[in-house]
């Protein structure tokens, strides 16, 4: 995504940039995969929220302005209960006794004026109170990034967590789903070919290399060299490769870099993919699942997103299961998951037994998210500074090593060519003064 919106400013600029990709096909983390049955899966959960006109405006002419509107509704499963998401304002249906003890630990809570806040577990307690954080949040950290909260920051959260007032927590608790307070709301997906559909009109934009795997970077000579025995030489540099990956490659880098990039770590995911033989009675376009007991921790159902998904009297759903390098490595290939998964499924009630399961396969995602850990900061900052100084234009997720969503990487992609386009006007300048 973030390639292909640098290579969209660029063209608008009159440059065809070369684009080399690792993978067999462009696409990246919003790749898309026809299994030739019917059955469309993308890798992992991807709908875009965008509030950005230019960018909804470039991924529907990307579909010829065929995609699908809808309201989000997503919701939370925990112990048997399912409840709307937010939790924290829909508590309506839970144990009473833990609906008690969540509103009063949160009165509690409020009443501390300019808590200290070092972490995210911090944050949690403070913004929540001690039994929904450690009921909810806490278990869902541990199960999403893979770590606890106690070793996150907190400068990523931004809108994804509504800190409730007062009457908002005791009217959901007393009310079925009263609010809508989840920061996102008309979601679009494209009616075929999976999410990747939203990046294939930028295709032509680019002069794109698939099977392409850098192996080394030269920014003395600005050459790459490619694990295909290929060299290719640039003017100007932009990159979408994840940080850790990228600085081993680049020849001279300190070692204090290197090292810090080292301590950079991400989430890396299975991705479990069900066909079902009958249509899903779901309203959600997505779930969150708290149960420890659980292996996933979200669930999308493809049905929702766009009826070309699946096939004519069936459905389909994706979970996904979480893992990292640093915390939590993954044991064993992804297929292990699938039977567990197709258990906890049934557990939930949302399959009825196995069936029903007309398709199932994984993909396997090394990197997912970037997890906020108490390294990263200082490590980024270092890693970004020697990239400006060398004049690498990071972008993306993985560039940027920073919690952004779809339309904000494509954005990401077009402001590393604009810092592209500026550096070549510079050194444009400088030739002319030196002749």
């Amino acid at each position: 995504m973030a390639g292909f919106g640098a290579a969209n400013l660029l063209y608008s600029q009159g440059i065809r940039p070369k684009l080399y990709e690792l993978r067999a096909r462009p696409g990246g983390l919003t790749s898309s995969f026809n299994f030739g049955n019917g059955f469309v899966f993308d890798e992992g959960i991807h709908i875009s929220f965008s509030k950005h006109d230019d960018v909804k405006r470039l991924f529907a002419e990307s579909t010829q302005h065929k995609y699908e509107t809808g309201q989000v509704y997503c919701n939370n499963y925990w112990k048997g209960h399912w409840i709307k998401h937010p939790a924290q304002v829909n508590l309506h249906g839970l144990p009473t006794d833990l609906v008690i003890a969540c509103i009063g630990d949160f009165i509690e809570a409020s009443k501390i004026e300019n808590p200290i806040i070092k972490n995210y577990q911090d944050w949690l307690l403070a913004a929540f109170g001690r039994t929904f954080a450690e009921t909810f949040p806490m278990v869902y950290t541990r199960k999403y990034h893979t770590t606890d909260a106690a070793n996150m920051s907190t400068d990523w959260l931004g809108p994804r967590l509504y800190r409730p007032k007062l009457e908002e927590m005791l009217r959901g608790a007393l009310e079925h789903e009263p609010l809508d307070v989840f920061y996102v709301n008309e979601f679009r997906y494209p009616t075929e070919g999976g999410f990747e559909s939203f990046i294939k009109g930028f295709y032509a934009k680019a002069e794109v290399h698939c099977d392409h795997e850098v192996t080394r970077i030269d920014m003395r000579d600005k050459a790459l060299y490619f694990k295909n025995g290929t060299r290719a030489s640039f003017e100007n540099l932009i990159s979408s490769i994840p940080l850790p990956k990228l600085v081993p490659l680049i020849v001279d880098a300190p070692t204090d870099v290197r090292e810090a990039a080292s301590r950079l770590a991400c989430t890396q995911f299975v991705v479990v993919n069900i066909g079902l033989s009958r249509p899903l009675d779901m309203k959600p376009q997505w779930s969150y699942f708290y149960d420890e007991d659980i292996p996933f921790a979200r669930v999308s159902y493809r049905g929702n997103l766009s009826s070309r998904n699946v096939p004519p009297g069936c459905d389909a759903l994706q979970a996904e299961i979480y893992f990292s390098e640093k915390y939590r490595p993954l044991q064993g290939p992804p297929d292990d998951w699938i039977e567990p998964t197709i258990d906890a499924l049934i557990k939930c009630g949302i399959v009825a037994n196995r069936d029903e399961v007309i398709h199932k396969s994984t993909i396997w995602s090394p990197f997912g998210n970037v997890i906020f850990d108490l390294d990263r900061a200082a490590a980024v900052n270092t890693v970004h500074g020697f990239l400006r100084d060398i004049g690498i234009n990071y972008c993306g997720r993985f560039g940027e090593w920073g919690y952004i969503w779809t339309d904000h990487a494509f954005m990401s992609g077009e402001n590393a060519a604009k810092a592209a386009l500026r550096a070549h006007d510079r050194e444009t300048a400088t030739l002319e003064t030196l002749s």
